[in-house]
């Protein structure tokens, strides 16, 4: 089978903080060396691997460093990594919105992306509108794009909405509309970000399963980037793992998801995590795992143990306002979400200061195995102001003998059951 996409020696540098090569001395060298004397950039020697936990020593980073790999026609790949890895980057030269600063990319087919929000939007143009520009743009006729009409507006739900100016949607609408444009104007390419997160529960059902569609019956290239492990591993045949803008790994999506997870926070103990200050109006500040006489965790806890969760965080501002938690397992699936329960008492206001909690998880609830915890504090318009994901980890032991390790689903909850004779 013919490769969709090559990449080859693809390399991405920035320079921080500026535009172009930050001072005139520099950009005419830059010029010089390559539009009279047409040799490499010159600044494309120097510069770090894009280790964004680290100061480094120079201007320049690689956000991307020598990518080779090939991706076959009808293949659906799982791009995977931790933030600031690449991921973005590589969808973002693949789709041409930005050059590569050495090497080559060969594409086979016409390419439809979803990078971010409102990607290829004109926000003043309606939905309808937009539809059309973007199969113009895709090298498609007004009529081709009209006998797909009626299927993307229905697959997008937002019927209702489709002549109001995309300005005026949500996020998650936006991200529908967008999605059902990518997957229905006939692509050889889908290129998908992290977008779908935005989207509800059953949106991202449907969108996986469109993929899947795309792929398997049309016969379609995939690239898909997620940090949920569940959906790559469902929707995804093979994987590339990148580690600071370098290919890590690549295979079978099974082994790529595992040396990933290897080097996850959930194999570790982190039992507890300060943050700096960020300027945002509501933060998270510190966030601990303790047991129930107040120590802190520092080994793995018995099926039989409650595990305590102490959150302190500030309000910079008086606001109407709630926190939440999520709590994932090793595939990253989500075990038990939580929230203060005056988001159902419309959000009772909180003066402006700093606060603490102390949250209870009683055991036996949560079966043997390894967790990580998230954090969000969000506004009442259920915006995301402060969000620390996959910040403690820990693990429920299974040292006596304890038979719901082996059952189905994600929790254990002791159910009374009263049994009578008839």
């Amino acid at each position: 089978m013919s490769s969709a996409i090559e990449f080859e020696n693809v390399s991405k540098q920035y320079r921080l903080g500026l535009v172009s090569s930050g001072t005139i001395s520099h950009d005419l060298n830059r010029w010089w060396t390559m539009r009279v004397l047409h040799k490499e950039d010159p600044y494309l020697k120097i510069g770090e691997t894009n280790d964004r936990s680290k100061k480094g020593l120079s201007e320049y980073v690689w956000a991307l460093k020598d990518i080779n790999f090939n991706v076959e026609q009808g293949d659906v790949v799982g791009i995977i990594g931790k933030n600031g890895a690449g991921k973005s980057t590589l969808l973002k030269l693949l789709s041409r919105v930005t050059a590569p600063s050495t090497g080559e990319i060969r594409v086979r087919g016409r390419i439809a992306s979803l990078l971010e929000v409102g990607t290829g939007f004109h926000p003043e143009m309606t939905g309808r509108e937009n539809i059309f520009m973007n199969g113009a743009i895709m090298g498609m006729t007004k009529q081709e794009v009209g006998r797909k009409l009626d299927e993307i507006i229905d697959f997008s739900g937002c019927e209702r909405y489709i002549d109001t100016p995309v300005k005026r949607y949500s996020s998650g609408m936006t991200v529908r509309l967008g999605f059902a444009i990518a997957a229905h104007l006939e692509p050889e390419i889908l290129v998908v970000d992290e977008v779908l997160a935005v989207g509800d529960f059953d949106f991202q059902k449907k969108a996986i399963g469109k993929m899947q569609e795309v792929s398997q019956g049309g016969g379609r290239t995939v690239l898909f980037v997620s940090h949920n492990m569940a959906s790559i591993r469902k929707l995804c045949k093979t994987g590339v793992l990148l580690d600071n803008g370098m290919v890590s790994y690549s295979g079978g999506i099974e082994e790529v998801v595992s040396k990933y997870m290897s080097t996850s926070i959930i194999n570790k103990l982190v039992s507890h995590a300060k943050f700096e200050e960020n300027g945002k109006k509501h933060q998270i500040q510190e966030v601990q795992l303790l047991f129930s006489d107040g120590k802190e965790i520092n080994r793995s806890v018995d099926v039989n143990e409650d595990v305590y969760i102490k959150v302190k965080y500030r309000f910079n501002e008086d606001c109407r306002q709630h926190l939440c938690f999520t709590i994932y397992n090793q595939l990253e699936n989500v075990v038990l979400f939580n929230e203060r329960s005056d988001y159902y008492n419309d959000f009772a206001t909180v003066e402006k200061g700093t606060y603490e909690s102390l949250i209870k998880i009683p055991n036996p609830l949560l079966k043997p195995g390894r967790y990580t915890i998230s954090f969000s504090a969000l506004d009442r318009l259920t915006k995301y102001n402060d969000t620390r994901a996959h910040v403690l980890s820990f693990e429920i032991s299974n040292k006596k003998v304890f038979r719901q390790i082996d059952r189905l689903g994600e929790l254990y909850i002791p159910v009374q059951w009263e049994l009578t004779k008839l």
